[in-house]
């Protein structure tokens, strides 16, 4: 068993989801045709990590909406409001979601399905440079 690690930066501007399967994809091709698992980690509070449908954008846009009418901003409960009204509803979006993914490489490749994509959630309203940890087992 081998084991790679790397990291690949993702620029968000502001709310939204943001693929980079296609870095992901690359990355893990440099490193060999072998079986394994490969694990994802954003090093953020603010934003999360999401496999979710690449094909129709409808989908992206309906769970951006989903979640600002799950999470509102300026909800009178909160009470971290020192880094603007947007920060405490990201980190409650982060919680809901996920931080890590898992994903199986099989012969050197991801094994997600047809129309799955790899994504940074961006869950505040200003751009931000997010950067996702990249572990690799492979045989």
């Amino acid at each position: 068993m081998q084991q790679f690690l790397g990291q690949i930066s993702v620029q968000t501007q502001g709310k939204g989801l943001y693929e980079f399967t296609r870095e992901v994809e690359r990355w893990v091709r440099g490193h060999g045709d072998g079986d394994g698992l490969l694990t994802l980690f954003i090093r953020h509070t603010s934003a999360s990590l999401t496999v979710q449908e690449n094909a129709d954008p409808d989908v992206i846009r309906d769970l951006e909406a989903y979640f600002s009418r799950l999470v509102p901003e300026n909800d009178p409960i909160y009470i971290h409001t020192m880094e603007g009204p947007d920060d405490m509803p990201a980190h409650v979006r982060s919680a809901l979601t996920q931080t890590h993914l898992s994903i199986p490489v099989s012969q050197g490749e991801l094994t997600l399905g047809t129309w799955q994509g790899i994504y940074v959630f961006e869950h505040r309203r200003r751009p931000h440079r997010r950067t996702i940890s990249l572990h690799l087992l492979s045989d």
